[in-house]
């Protein structure tokens, strides 16, 4: 399979290219020139499979060129050995509504699905080139964790998260900067998700510093975060043996909801996908109204969903726009400049695959609330906003991705329920370890001469 950029895409890369740079050297995401699309009877056949061979066959459709499909079992194998559901996801009841866990793995987190086959797949490619790749990644809490675990004591690798000092939960915090591997580096931004973010692009768009530190990024732009996600789609669709369902997607930067819309490119047979938002309401404004002109970044008791600028939705443009790189470009250059405006017949496309909805806080803390004393089950804040919004909807037969752990945010369920669910034993230890982390300037120039420092 080959891929282009969604600002230029009179040049084709290979899944390899795609994989180490993440983002494309112009700046767009990388998306496949093709799908398959599969047909009535091949989804059958995908049903039977349980969910590690699921994610092969789906991952090998992208990555064939680059790992061969026994070797590509084997690791993602590996990847979901730790977690502590032996399908790596699960459904669940919440009255009417299912919810898909996906907080089962390392860090409670549903970036655990895709980050642990990354941190695989980068060993992988090391294994076989002499090289060292240093992975510069912004986190508005969970990407980071989640990274951190799969990166972790790996050789030839290093790690610098970039996370919004003060703006994330403590212990999403801790579950980074408590991690004692030498080849870790926690960076603490003051400013706001938006703001690491912007300083990760920054690095990545000067090529003669990402080319001589040999940078990568492991951020919900890259598409082997995509395709790892797209597999609990498919999954619990087939688990719930129904013509066709509805997801609703708690989501910040469009990754998570992107993966789904992938989904259903592919064939998959997805009716609408919800997309969640907090107060940070960029992606309702946009979906409902066509208005894509970011404000000031609220901060919530969703930490995760406190972005103004969602990276991903770049590449619902591109596609949108009938793959037209030229118009994507213009389009990322008023984003830049906050002046875009979804126009009709766009926004009918997008309507046609995506709703959408917000909470906001009290609203959430409603939502936590009603839930324990109806079903006793603890929802955590992006949990209970993508809950929230089905409700709001009156959407009640769909699947609302839960992506956190409720432990993770004891700050939003003691406000709602004074009470909150304990750290599994095996992550106690980060309560009362030691942190490492360096607070710096919202300054891409102090970053990188921190990042270089250190390698």
């Amino acid at each position: 399979m080959k891929y282009v950029s969604t600002r230029n895409n009179s040049k084709e890369y290979n899944f390899e290219q795609v994989f180490i740079k993440g983002l494309a050297d112009d700046g767009g995401l990388y998306v496949p020139t093709s799908l398959k699309k599969y047909s009535t009877q091949e989804l059958q056949e995908l049903k039977k499979l349980s969910y590690n061979e699921l994610s092969t066959e789906i991952i090998n459709l992208f990555s064939s060129d680059f790992i061969s499909k026994e070797e590509l079992s084997s690791l993602i194998k590996n990847s979901y050995s730790t977690f502590r559901e032996k399908e790596v996801v699960k459904l669940s009841n919440v009255g009417e509504i299912k919810l898909l866990e996906l907080f089962h793995g390392p860090t409670l987190a549903f970036k655990d699905v895709a980050m642990q086959f990354i941190g695989n797949l980068y060993e992988y490619y090391l294994s076989k080139n002499n090289k060292k790749i240093n992975i510069v990644v912004a986190t508005s809490g969970d990407t980071g964790a989640a990274a951190i675990d799969a990166i972790k004591g790996k050789s030839n690798l290093n790690i610098f998260v970039l996370h919004p000092n003060n703006k994330i939960s403590s212990v999403q915090r801790k579950i980074m900067t408590t991690v004692e591997e030498k080849n870790v580096f926690n960076i603490a931004i003051e400013g706001n998700f938006d703001d690491c973010q912007n300083i990760v692009k920054s690095m990545f768009a000067d090529l003669e510093f990402s080319k001589s530190i040999n940078m990568s990024g492991v951020n919900s732009i890259n598409w082997a975060r995509i395709i790892a996600q797209a597999v609990y789609y498919f999954y619990s669709y087939f688990k719930l043996d129904k013509e066709t369902v509805s997801f609703s997607v708690p989501t910040g930067n469009f990754g998570d909801v992107f993966a789904g819309y992938l989904a259903k490119q592919m064939g998959l047979p997805i009716d609408k996908l919800i997309v969640a938002t907090n107060e940070n309401d960029i992606l309702h404004r946009a979906i409902s109204e066509g208005d894509y002109v970011s404000k000031e970044v609220k901060e919530t008791l969703s930490p995760s969903m406190d972005i103004q600028l969602a990276s991903n939705f770049e590449r619902l443009i591109y596609y949108i726009n009938n793959s037209d790189s030229k118009i994507t470009a213009d389009i990322m250059q008023k984003i830049k400049q906050n002046l875009y405006q979804i126009e009709k017949s766009n926004l009918d496309t997008i309507q046609k695959d995506f709703l959408s909805e917000s909470c906001n806080e009290q609203e959430t803390l409603d939502i936590i609330k009603k839930n324990y004393e109806e079903n006793n089950i603890i929802l955590d804040p992006h949990t209970a906003v993508g809950v929230g919004v089905v409700n709001k909807l009156s959407f009640n037969d769909c699947v609302v991705l839960s992506t956190a752990h409720p432990c993770k945010f004891p700050d939003a369920t003691n406000n709602a329920i004074n009470k909150h669910e304990k750290l599994p034993e095996e992550l106690q230890y980060v309560l009362n370890k030691d942190e490492n982390f360096q607070v710096l300037k919202n300054n891409t120039e102090e970053v990188k001469n921190f990042v270089k420092s250190k390698i």
